[in-house]
Parts: C-alpha cells; sequence; structure tokens
C-alpha cells in the first residue's frame, strides 16, 4: 500500500511564499514522474509542475518563474517552492506519483493542500 501526503498549505498575503511538501510511504520500489496539480473551485484540476527521477522539469505557464519543483529520490519526497504568489494561485494543491509498489506501476494520489491567496 502506498500513500502520498501532503504537507506547507496554508493562507498567505499576495507576493508571499509557501513550500509543499509531498512524502511517499509504503511498499516503494521505485518511482517515476512525480508533480503537483492544483484545483480551484469550478475548474477542472491542473497541472502545476512534474519533476523526473533524474531530475527533469516541466512548468505551467502560469507558473514559470515563480514555482520551482524538486524531489528527494532517497526520501521519495516532492516539494514545491512557490514565490510571489498571486490570488489566482488559490487552490487545492494535489500531490501525483508513478510508483512501482512492487507488484506494478500505479498512479497515487494525495488528499490535497489548501493554499489560499489573499490580496
Amino acid at each position: 500500500q502506498v500513500q502520498l501526503v501532503e504537507s506547507g498549505g496554508g493562507l498567505v498575503q499576495v507576493g508571499g511564499s509557501l513550500r509543499l511538501s509531498c512524502a511517499a510511504s509504503g511498499n516503494i520500489v521505485s518511482s517515476r514522474v512525480m508533480g503537483w496539480y492544483r484545483q480551484s473551485p469550478g475548474k477542472q484540476r491542473e497541472l502545476v509542475a512534474t519533476i523526473t527521477s533524474g531530475g527533469s522539469t516541466n512548468y505551467a505557464d502560469s507558473v514559470k518563474g515563480r514555482f520551482t519543483i524538486s524531489r528527494d529520490n532517497f526520501k521519495n519526497t516532492v516539494y514545491l517552492q512557490m514565490n510571489s504568489l498571486k490570488p489566482e494561485d488559490t487552490a487545492v494543491y494535489y500531490c501525483n506519483a508513478d510508483i512501482h509498489g512492487g507488484s506494478r506501476w500505479s498512479i497515487y494520489w494525495g488528499q490535497g493542500t489548501q493554499v489560499s491567496v489573499s490580496s
């Protein structure tokens, strides 16, 4: 059984920063792409950023230059450093990971963490 647990969300003012963490635990053999997605009320879940096990990154245009994704492969943890936050960044942020849990590769999701940016 693999679980993803996010932390680090909260309320911040415009221009502020937050750092999200997502730790994967359980029977983990290996992981490939890990990433962050977000969902605002009334909108579809959207990609924020992804990172491969080798460190290659991909960002949504809306967060380029402001957000940085990183990972610690030994800790099976992915991070999202969010700077220069805007009100439109307000959303529930979900961690996502492609993990081999001993029998096969599967996509796992965290429970989500709320990020609120006040103007």
